[in-house]
């Protein structure tokens, strides 16, 4: 097999830089949405959950239309950033992330919130009689219980967004160097004559970084099962 292009090497390192940064980025909201919908009862959680779990159900071309609309340079929201911050979404890597984070948050927030489900409330409990702040029993003893799960949904956003296609291309298109990540240089490479081994090649080593990371995540899940008695 052929040495990677340079138009190969700036997809690999451009979609890891945009997979790495949209986990990160949805993370806390995450985690935050995740509890809301765990261990809080309000009149809007039906339709809350139904929006998180929304970008699974729809093509992912209307959720990067969407996107478009509302993030691009003449949309409100992105109007709004450009002129007050210098943000700019639409067309650019920043705008790739944020699709990808869109994409893969509802895979996230189920992993997280069921890890939330199987904390035993008593536990919380008991700590809140020890004088600790709801942020405190959060901290100290739902979310080290939890640790596995959000480990699991991270990894599911990290892999989500590895592999967007149709969300990312219809925000920010398909410029090499610039949104060009692997699934649109796969693309790409079988439109283009001669282009079948740069596929393959790209194919094979998005299968292996996501086996990496199912692997890498599964020890850390281990491990903090470990630390808090849960060795599965």
């Amino acid at each position: 097999m052929n040495a990677l292009g340079p138009d190969e090497l700036a997809a690999i390192w451009l979609s890891l830089k945009v997979a790495c940064w949209a986990t990160l980025a949805s993370l806390p909201f995450g985690i935050a949405v995740a509890w809301l919908l765990a261990r809080v009862r309000f009149p809007g959680m039906l339709v809350l959950n139904s929006l998180v779990h929304l970008p699974l159900v729809m093509p992912p071309v209307v959720t990067g239309y969407l996107l478009l609309l509302g993030f691009g340079r003449r949309g409100p929201i992105g109007a709004f950033l450009e002129e007050q911050f210098g943000i700019v979404f639409a067309f650019r890597w920043t705008g790739a992330a944020l699709a990808c984070a869109i994409m893969g948050f509802p895979l996230m927030v189920r992993a997280i919130r069921l890890a939330i489900e199987a904390v035993d409330p008593r536990l919380e409990q008991a700590a809140s009689t020890l004088g600790a702040s709801p942020f405190w029993v959060f901290l100290t003893v739902t979310l080290p219980l939890a640790l596995p799960g959000v480990i699991a949904g991270a990894v599911l956003s990290f892999a989500k967004a590895l592999g967007e296609f149709g969300a990312t291309i219809t925000f920010v298109s398909n410029i090499p160097g610039e949104t060009q990540t692997i699934p649109s240089a796969i693309y790409t490479f079988t439109q283009t004559p001669s282009g079948d081994a740069a596929a393959l090649r790209l194919t094979l080593i998005a299968i292996l970084i996501s086996l990496l990371a199912l692997a890498v995540s599964e020890v850390l899940a281990r491990r903090a099962s470990r630390q808090h008695g849960g060795l599965r």
